[in-house]
Parts: structure tokens; C-alpha cells; sequence
């Protein structure tokens, strides 16, 4: 199976990029995770409370593509 950059896709990449890398983003997603008791529940969190339906540069959150930004979270 073909992975971009060890992400399922280019919006998976951007969307993980974005989020454990811009500090606004990571502390938004941290206390979704925190606040939360599973990482589904976490990205439906950050999806409320970011402010915006896709990255800066135009990749579309998703509840799949932000829970595997979490990941290790």
C-alpha cells in the first residue's frame, strides 16, 4: 500500500503536519484528548472548537485525518 510520507495520504500528511506543529493547533488538540475519553470524541472535539474546515493550505479536516493526528497524543 502506497503512504505518503508514512500517512495514509497527502490529507492525512498535511492535516498531522498542521496539527503537531502549529502551537495553537497541538494545545487545541491535546485538550480535546484530555477532555475527551477516546480519540474519536477527541476529533469531534477539535473540529468544534478550530474554527476552520480545512488547513491553511487547503487539506479538509476530517474526523478520520485529525484522529490519526492524535495519535500519540
Amino acid at each position: 500500500m502506497a503512504t505518503y510520507n508514512g500517512h495514509k495520504n497527502w490529507n492525512y500528511w498535511n492535516v498531522s503536519l498542521w496539527i503537531n506543529n502549529d502551537e495553537r493547533l497541538y494545545w487545541l488538540a491535546r485538550d480535546c484528548v484530555n477532555q475527551t475519553d477516546n480519540k474519536d470524541n477527541a476529533a469531534r472535539c477539535f473540529l468544534r472548537h478550530v474554527g476552520a474546515d480545512k488547513t491553511p493550505d487547503g487539506a479538509p479536516y476530517s474526523i478520520s485525518s485529525v484522529r490519526a493526528a492524535m495519535r500519540w497524543m
